[in-house]
């Protein structure tokens, strides 16, 4: 079996454990100073300091990686990402510089429904192009396992060609995809007022194909003004949740609605987005231990307030960050922008934004047992930095410093 060790770190970040962390200890990164990382075949076999690991290892059997001057970490998850799609929506961007809202973008015909337009008319193949391209800008942001969400079908036929183009492209390339369904990502027109046919659609017709098929680990819906109500989305996540599905809703972005509370009553993996969180929803978070997926590129592209980070940590929750790629309201997957984001704006400090993108990020999908941190045993998912620790992360304002990527114990990216 191939060994390859990494030593001399000048600091090695293991954000150790096997479940999102909470709270104050969302600033627990186990930081080893000097630190060494042995990798055997696809997994880690040993972690600690420089002196410790070359006192158990045989360097004649190991590819040795001196990393002096460098911090490793785990490499990135992005949990929430809407990354296959056809089309683009420039203009609306351009609109909403003039002083429209999402909202009325989505009332004339814009919005999620205009790339529901144009992923129908996509095929396979070209969703596959699309997406293997993003996926590689992924990587090159240390982003080594992504979660992609369906939703811009919104019938059967797009849903599940959406979901096998991302079961297809996980072999393909390194980074690995947990898929979501998300079919009730807004009300077509002709079900307008007639939302729970529409669920009950997906839920008799769709979802039992995805689970078939074993095309997605996560059921999602959109829970907000406008679009799916509490009452219809509790209905749906239930059912979602007794054919077997995990469940993350997107909750509370545009008005207080309660879905953090919802999430909370359904036990839900995660709750996404949150600008509008009430007080008491933010407490049921913490309380049940739904990860709050927090998406602050959103905000920004949108001009809207971020969702409350720093509250939400000292209130105890466990916090993920994401990027939310999507062509409408965040048309990007800078990881160096999320991470300044979340520092500057929200407030969170840089162990705890590298928690929320490695750990928790992590357990937001569900695989917190198996990625996310280094530790023995875990799968070898590794990032190498251009520079000695993790605070020049937000320091070095918007640039990657992603040096080389390990994924699975092969180095799959050198920058």
């Amino acid at each position: 079996m191939k060994k390859r060790l990494i030593c001399h770190a000048a600091e090695l970040v293991t954000c150790k454990g096997k479940g999102p962390k909470h709270g104050k200890d969302m600033a627990k990164i186990g930081l080893i100073k000097d630190g060494a990382l042995l990798i055997e075949g696809e997994r880690i076999a040993d972690v600690g300091t420089t002196a410790e690991l070359l006192q158990r290892v045989d360097l004649a059997k190991c590819e040795v990686l001196d990393a002096s001057g460098k911090a490793v970490l785990p490499g990135f998850v992005d949990s929430h990402t809407h990354f296959l799609f056809g089309g683009y929506r420039a203009e609306e961007f351009s609109w909403r510089l003039k002083g429209d809202t999402y909202l009325s973008i989505m009332e004339r015909g814009g919005g999620i429904h205009a790339t529901v337009s144009a992923t129908r008319a996509a095929t396979e193949e070209e969703l596959m192009e699309s997406g293997l391209e993003r996926l590689k800008t992924m990587l090159e942001f240390g982003v080594t396992t992504v979660e992609g969400k369906s939703g811009y079908g919104l019938d059967k036929e797009t849903e599940l060609r959406m979901l096998r183009a991302m079961k297809k492209l996980e072999p393909m390339q390194p980074v690995e995809i947990a898929a979501t369904f998300l079919g009730p990502h807004s009300v077509p027109a002709e079900y307008k007022g007639r939302e729970r046919e529409f669920l009950d659609e997906m839920l008799e017709q769709v979802m039992p194909v995805v689970r078939a098929e074993e095309l997605a680990d996560f059921a999602d819906i959109f829970t907000e003004k406008g679009v799916f109500g509490i009452e219809d989305s509790e209905y749906y996540l239930n059912r979602a949740k007794e054919m077997g599905f995990g469940l993350k809703i997107h909750a509370d972005e545009m008005v207080t609605l309660g879905g953090a509370e919802l999430a909370a009553r359904v036990g839900a993996v995660s709750a996404d987005h949150l600008l509008k969180a009430s007080d008491a929803g933010i407490l049921e978070l913490a309380k049940s231990g739904v990860v709050s997926t927090l998406l602050p590129a959103t905000a920004f592209c949108l001009g809207e307030p971020y969702a409350r980070g720093r509250q939400m940590i000292d209130a105890g929750c466990a916090v993920a960050l994401a990027s939310d790629l999507n062509p409408g309201s965040c048309f990007t997957n800078s990881i160096p922008l999320l991470i300044a984001l979340a520092c500057i704006y929200m407030k969170l400090s840089v162990e705890e934004a590298v928690t929320a993108l490695t750990i928790n990020g992590a357990a937001a999908i569900g695989r917190a047992d198996r990625i996310g941190s280094l530790e023995i045993g875990k799968q070898a998912d590794v990032l190498i930095l251009k520079y000695p620790s993790i605070q020049y992360l937000p320091y070095h304002t918007g640039m990657n410093l992603v040096e080389k990527v390990i994924k699975k114990g092969e180095i799959v990216l050198e920058r």
